[in-house]
């Protein structure tokens, strides 16, 4: 259950962690997996991450260019457009609105608890 949880949760949130990792530096697939293992996210299949850089390229909030890569073959890499910022930053806002009001009606759970 708490997978499945977490997957409708990630699929919910998803584009608004990858506008945010790539304001901070631009990156290529595998690494904003990476990324997001790191933060606590778990793995991240392709099949979700993929599909969702895909959209946020098509709506024009990130830009993508191909790099060489010295390991193997070249590498696509994302980079935040402005518009992208303005809208991380929007969804950055209405997403803390929404958290603290789930906070507030599960706060009596943990003092319960």
């Amino acid at each position: 259950m708490r997978d499945v949880m977490r997957q409708q949760w990630l699929h919910g949130f998803l584009d608004l962690c990858l506008l945010c990792l790539l304001a901070e530096r631009r990156d290529y697939g595998l690494g904003l997996g990476q990324r997001l293992a790191e933060s606590g996210f778990g793995d991240v299949p392709g099949g979700t991450l993929y599909p969702s850089l895909l959209r946020l390229e098509k709506q024009g909030l990130v830009r993508t260019d191909w790099v060489p890569s010295a390991s193997g073959p070249r590498r696509k890499y994302y980079e935040v457009s402005e518009e992208g910022r303005a809208v991380a930053a929007e969804r950055t806002e209405a997403w803390r609105g929404f958290r603290d009001a789930v906070d507030r009606v599960t706060e009596s759970l943990g003092s319960r608890a």
